[in-house]
């Protein structure tokens, strides 16, 4: 019997505590529509005890001296004993985290698991920066400022149409670094033991050393293959991205290429997770998304819903939906998918970002699960 139970209990409990998280995301969606306070609790430890017990004898049979017989008993039984620490996701360490904006690396991952560009882009991305007639344009991803809404909207449609056609490209830039050094300096020996990586040459004509790197930079988002671009133009993009903030995402759409009739430069600047959450509670209410046409240069998009993530809030339990949480007098769930499989993906994405963010919750020294007999 222990292995079966150990099967169950250790499936039972992954299930469980992977609903109590989705749980509170909605939650504190709900919570974020309100202008509350968010707040998150983790499982930090589950210590199961399951004790089976198993006993047999006789006794004699309830006739009295009318029978011979003996009469068997047979009995089993088992308890679970589950020790659950929670612990409260609280602190400068995760305030921090939750308050800190998302980095190019964390985006490149997730999109390179195949996920809808735009989709990914909406829940993310704060704003659009570019340059017009020599003065920066600001295009906020919020539904109050309609025009800018409806902007950056179009920008992200038009990249997903690039993405729909295999011709999206979201890569570091790569190159390299090259030094020249006088030969009164550092020997070759101690430059590459001071960093490995280096390729060191020594020019006996003009007595110098050459120096060069490869070097992986900033990422880029483009309609073409950064890797054959000059090697000059690569720097040159890596060196405008540097100047940017760290959480801004450089944007090249080139003509000549895939999406390149709506030519783009410019850069997405990333949102932190508690804006994230702020963004799609602020939706339920004050600020509803609205439906977005593209840019008449873009070609037809197969999928541009109305929200990024459409949560719906009812007075009573809604109907064929397995996640769901009660808040204030109200029900919130996840949206129906009706076409395609929009809503389940973009809540799925919000659990793998906020796992991004949590730190390690601390552990005890107990057993996660442990079966005595």
């Amino acid at each position: 019997m222990s292995p079966s139970a150990l099967e169950t209990i250790a499936l039972t409990y992954n299930q469980a505590t992977a609903d109590v998280l989705s749980k509170q995301l909605l939650l504190n969606i709900a919570r974020a529509k309100n202008n509350e306070p968010i707040h998150f609790s983790g499982i930090a430890n589950i210590a199961a005890t399951l004790n089976f017990q198993a006993n047999m004898g006789v006794t004699p049979p309830q006739t009295g001296a009318n029978g011979l017989a003996l009469l068997p008993i047979f009995g089993v039984g088992a308890a679970d004993n589950p020790t659950i620490s929670m612990v409260p996701m609280q602190g400068e360490e995760f305030t921090r985290r939750m308050l800190t904006p998302l980095t190019e690396e964390q985006l490149i991952l997730l999109l390179r698991q195949n996920l809808d560009v735009d989709m990914l882009l909406r829940l993310v991305t704060l704003e659009f920066r570019t340059q017009q007639d020599g003065r920066e344009e600001v295009y906020h991803n919020r539904p109050r400022n309609r025009e800018d809404y409806a902007m950056f909207r179009r920008v992200v449609l038009h990249l997903a149409s690039i993405q729909e056609r295999d011709a999206l490209y979201v890569e570091p830039l790569e190159f390299e670094q090259h030094w020249t050094l006088p030969a009164g300096t550092p020997m070759p020996e101690g430059l590459q033991a001071l960093e490995k990586g280096y390729s060191v040459r020594f020019d006996p004509v003009r007595k110098v050393y050459h120096l060069s790197k490869p070097v992986t930079g900033r990422v880029l988002i483009a309609n073409y293959d950064p890797d054959h671009l000059p090697e000059e133009e690569r720097v040159r993009l890596h060196t405008e991205a540097e100047q940017n903030a760290p959480n801004d995402l450089l944007v090249d759409i080139r003509p000549g290429y895939p999406g390149g009739e709506y030519p783009l430069h410019g850069r997405f600047r990333l949102r932190s997770f508690s804006n994230i959450l702020y963004f799609i509670g602020r939706s339920l209410a004050a600020e509803p998304e609205f439906a977005v046409a593209k840019d008449p240069r873009t070609p037809a998009v197969a999928r541009n819903p109305v929200a990024v993530l459409e949560i719906t809030e009812t007075d009573h339990p809604p109907p064929h939906t397995d996640l769901m949480v009660a808040y204030g007098g109200h029900y919130y769930a996840v949206g129906q998918d009706l076409r395609y499989p929009w809503n389940r993906t973009a809540f799925r994405v919000l659990w793998q970002l906020f796992q991004m963010t949590m730190a390690e919750l601390p552990r005890g020294l107990v057993p996660g699960i442990a079966i005595t007999k």
